[in-house]
C-alpha cells in the first residue's frame, strides 16, 4: 500500500480505517504511530418531543459540492428547533457520546488547543486522495460534543472547504451553555476550528513542497527558568539575569541621593532589567506607560525624592516636568538620559503645520480634538487654542470618544495623530453598527446601533501620522502570524496597522487576544496564566506579543512571579509561557553554513524547531533592540542614567543638556505652554474619575473661544 509522504523532518503516516479500505493520510504535529482509527460515524438522533430534521446521510454528503456549508446547515437547523439551552446541551452530549474515543498516544501535549477551559486534541491529516482527516477529543463531555460537531462537519472535506469556514459560521448553531460559561465554552468551538484549520494549511504547504515558514524567536518561561529560542531571544534574555555588582552600584546611588527613576515598558532591555533587580532595593523605580510615570513621579516627590530620572522619549519627560509643576514640586529636578533630542516618529508627526491644518477645519463645527497622550506639551497647548482639546491613552480612546458624541449633540471629533489608531477606532465603530443594541449598550450604555450609525461621519482621524515601530506589524508579519500561530494568543498595541488590529481583533472575539494599552497587554497575559494556574492542568500557553518588545522585561517579571510559587509544590501542574517576538524579513539574519554548524535545535514539547538566527541592522534593529524595537528609546542606556546620578546635584552644571527645563514659550495667545498644554491632561483625569467629559471642557466645546 502506498504511504504518503513529505520532505520533512517531523513527518510521519497513520492509518485511517474507512468503510472500504484503509487510507493512510498525514498527521500534523507529525509525531508517532497511531492505531486503527474507526470511522467516524453520523450524528445520532435523539428522542425528543422536538421533531428533529432527519440528518443527511455521510454517504450523501460525501458526493455533494457543497460538503461543509450543507453539513453547518444541518447542524444549525438542529439547533434551531431545540429553543431551550438545557436541550442544546443534551444534543452536543448526544455528539459527544457517538464519537469515537481518541487513542491516548493522540492526547498528548502537542496536539492540544489552547486557550480552552478544559483538555481539548485536535489531529489533522490529509489522505491519499487530497481529503482532510480530522479526529478530536476532550477530557470535558460538552466540550466533546463540539468537537464532535466539527470532525462531523469537517472530516472528509477538502483542504479549501476547510480553511473556508469561519467562526462566525458557528454562531447560528447557539450550542453553548447560557451565561459566562456558555461564552467560553464557545470561545473552545472556535478554537478548536482554528487549530484544524492551521494544521490543514501547514500540510497542505508540506504536500505542495513549500518552504515553511522558520518560527520568530521566542522566550519560554518555566517555574525553574527561561530558555531562548534564537538569537534574538538570547539577547532579550541575557538581561534579565543582570549583574548584581551593577544593580548593586545604581541602587546606592538612588539611596544616597533620594533619586526616583520612572521608565517606559519600552526601555532597553539591559535598563529594565537592571531596574527590575534593583526594586526590591529602592521602592522610588516604577516601569510603566507614558501617563503612569508622570503619576508616579508625583508619588515620588510626595515620598521626598529631590530628583526624578525619566527613561523615555522627550515628550515623556516634559509631561513629568509639566505635571510635577502643577502638583507644586517645582523644587524637585526632572532629568532626561541624554544630551541630544531623543525624539519620537509619533510626536514629531504631530508638531507639524501639517497637523495644524488638519484641526483647522474643526473650525466650521461643534468640534471636540482627541489627542494621543503620546505627544509633546507644545503640541497639546497649540491645539488646544485652535479647538478644544483632551487628551487619551490607547486603553481609553473608545470610552472618551462614545463618551463625547453622547454627551455633547451633533459633535464632531478629531482624533490624532496616530493614523493607524484612527483607523483601527473606525472600523470598530463600524463593527459596532452591526451589534445588536444590547451588544452595544454592554460597551457603551448610551449608545444603539442608530447613534453608532450617525457618529460614523462626524469621526475623523489625522492620516499622516505613525509609530515606526508599530508600522513593522505590516502584511508580512500579519501573515507569518496567520500561518504559524493563529492557534496561540495573540496580543497588539491599538497603534497596530489595521490588518495587524484585524487579525487580534478576530482572536479577542474568540477569548484568545486583547487590543489596547501596554498595560492591557500585560493584564491579559497575567489573567490568562493566573487561568491556567487555577486549573492546575499541565499546560503551555503561547503569546504573540504585538507591541515594542522592551515590554518582555515587564512580562517576564508578572509570569515568573505566578510561576515560581508553584515550583514548590509536588501537586502543582506544570505551566509554562511562550513569549514570542514577530519580526520581518528584513531584520533576520540568514544562517550560513558557517555560522549555523554549531547551533542546536530547541524542542519544544513533542515539537523540533529549528533555531532563529539574530537580528541584522537597520531601522530600530539591533542586537539590543530588534526589528519591534524604538531605536529612540534605547538612548536611555544604563551608562547614561549612572552619569545622571553621579552628577547629582548639579552644582557644576554638568547636566545642564539633560535637564527637563520648564516651558518658557508662550501659546499665540501670550499664555503659557507649560498651562494650557496640561489642561487637556487634567479634562483626561476628569473624565477617568467621572466617566463623563468636564463641564468646562463642554462650555468650551459649545461656546469656542
Amino acid at each position: 500500500m502506498a504511504v504518503i509522504t513529505v520532505n520533512t523532518t517531523v513527518s510521519t503516516s497513520f492509518f485511517l480505517s474507512t468503510s472500504c479500505k484503509p487510507k493512510p493520510f498525514i498527521v500534523q504535529p507529525l509525531k508517532q504511530q497511531l492505531p486503527l482509527l474507526k470511522p467516524f460515524k453520523c450524528l445520532p438522533r435523539r428522542s425528543s418531543s422536538v421533531k428533529l430534521n432527519p440528518l443527511i446521510s455521510c454517504s450523501a454528503i460525501a458526493t455533494s459540492e457543497l460538503v461543509v456549508p450543507s453539513k453547518l446547515e444541518q447542524l444549525a437547523a438542529e439547533f434551531r428547533l431545540l429553543r431551550e439551552p438545557r436541550e442544546r446541551v443534551k444534543r452536543l452530549l448526544d455528539f459527544a457520546a457517538a464519537m469515537e474515543p481518541m487513542a491516548e498516544s493522540g492526547r498528548v501535549d502537542s496536539n492540544r488547543v489552547m486557550g480552552c477551559t478544559s483538555r481539548v486534541w485536535v489531529e489533522v491529516g490529509i489522505d491519499e486522495e487530497g481529503k482532510v482527516r480530522v479526529a478530536a477529543d476532550s477530557d470535558s463531555d460538552i466540550t466533546r460534543g463540539f468537537c464532535a460537531c466539527l470532525v462531523w462537519v469537517l472530516d472528509g472535506s477538502k483542504p479549501e472547504e476547510v480553511m473556508n469556514v469561519s467562526t462566525d459560521d458557528l454562531a447560528s448553531l447557539n450550542a453553548g451553555l447560557p451565561g459566562g460559561s456558555g461564552r467560553s465554552r464557545v470561545n473552545t468551538w472556535h478554537n478548536v476550528l482554528v487549530s484544524m484549520q492551521k494544521r490543514t494549511k501547514q500540510l497542505v504547504a508540506q504536500r505542495e513542497g513549500k518552504f515553511p515558514f522558520e518560527p520568530f524567536p521566542s522566550l519560554v518561561i518555566t517555574s525553574d527558568g527561561i530558555f531562548p529560542k534564537g538569537s534574538y531571544a538570547e539577547a532579550q534574555a541575557k538581561y534579565l539575569f543582570p549583574n548584581e555588582l551593577k544593580v548593586d552600584e545604581l541602587v546606592n546611588l538612588l539611596k544616597e541621593k533620594n533619586i526616583g527613576v520612572v521608565a517606559h515598558f519600552y526601555m532597553d532591555p539591559e535598563v529594565q532589567g537592571i531596574l527590575t533587580a534593583a526594586q526590591k532595593q529602592w521602592p522610588h523605580i516604577h516601569i510603566s506607560d507614558s501617563l503612569v510615570m508622570a503619576d508616579t513621579a508625583v508619588k515620588m516627590a510626595k515620598a521626598g525624592c529631590q530628583f526624578i530620572t525619566v527613561l523615555g522619549v522627550d515628550f515623556m519627560s516634559e509631561n513629568v516636568r509639566a505635571i510635577l509643576d502643577q502638583a507644586g514640586f517645582s523644587e524637585v529636578g526632572v532629568y532626561r538620559m541624554s544630551n541630544e533630542q531623543i525624539g519620537c516618529s509619533l510626536a514629531d508627526a504631530a508638531a507639524t503645520p501639517t497637523y495644524m491644518e488638519y484641526l483647522s477645519a474643526a473650525s466650521r463645527s461643534t468640534s471636540l480634538h482627541v489627542i494621543y497622550i503620546n505627544t509633546k506639551l507644545e503640541t497639546k497647548a497649540f491645539a488646544h487654542e485652535l479647538v478644544p482639546t483632551i487628551t487619551c491613552t490607547s486603553s481609553n480612546v473608545v470610552q472618551t470618544i462614545l463618551q463625547a458624541f453622547a454627551q455633547v449633540p451633533d459633535l464632531s471629533i478629531w482624533y490624532g495623530p496616530d493614523s493607524y489608531m484612527g483607523a483601527n477606532i473606525k472600523e470598530l465603530f463600524q463593527q459596532m453598527a452591526k451589534m445588536t443594541d444590547e451588544e452595544i449598550a454592554a460597551i457603551h450604555p448610551e449608545h444603539s446601533q442608530d447613534s453608532i450609525r450617525s457618529l460614523l461621519p462626524r469621526l475623523h482621524y489625522f492620516e499622516d501620522g505613525t509609530c515606526l515601530v508599530h508600522h513593522l506589524f505590516g502584511h508580512e508579519v500579519v501573515e507569518s502570524i496567520k500561518e504559524m500561530y493563529s492557534d496561540a494568543f495573540l496580543t497588539a498595541h491599538l497603534e497596530v496597522p489595521g490588518e495587524m488590529f484585524s487579525l487580534a481583533m478576530e482572536a479577542k472575539r474568540r477569548g484568545m487576544g486583547v487590543v489596547g494599552s501596554t498595560k492591557n497587554i500585560l493584564d491579559f497575559i497575567q489573567d490568562r496564566v493566573q487561568e491556567a494556574l487555577d486549573r492546575n492542568i499541565n499546560d503551555h500557553l503561547q503569546f504573540v506579543l504585538g507591541t515594542e518588545s522592551g515590554m518582555v522585561t515587564s512580562i517576564v517579571a508578572k509570569v515568573r512571579s505566578l510561576l515560581e510559587p508553584a515550583k514548590s509544590s509536588s501537586e502543582k501542574a506544570k505551566v509554562t509561557v511562550e513569549i514570542v517576538f514577530p519580526v520581518s524579513s528584513d531584520s533576520i539574519s540568514k544562517s550560513s553554513s558557517s555560522l549555523s554548524s554549531g547551533v542546536q535545535s530547541a524542542k519544544v514539547y513533542d515539537i523540533i524547531l529549528p533555531v532563529v538566527p539574530g537580528i541584522a541592522s537597520g531601522e530600530g534593529c539591533s542586537i539590543h533592540g530588534g526589528c519591534a524595537s524604538c531605536p529612540y528609546m534605547k538612548m536611555n542606556s544604563l551608562s547614561s542614567l549612572l552619569k545622571v546620578c553621579c552628577n547629582l546635584p548639579d552644582e557644576e552644571n554638568i547636566l545642564s543638556a539633560y535637564k527637563a527645563e520648564r516651558f518658557k514659550l508662550e501659546t499665540p495667545n501670550g499664555k503659557s505652554v507649560a498651562d494650557v498644554g496640561c489642561e487637556p491632561i487634567l479634562h483626561m483625569r476628569n473624565f477617568q474619575a467621572t466617566k463623563k467629559l468636564p463641564e468646562i471642557l463642554v462650555n468650551q466645546i459649545l461656546h469656542p473661544r
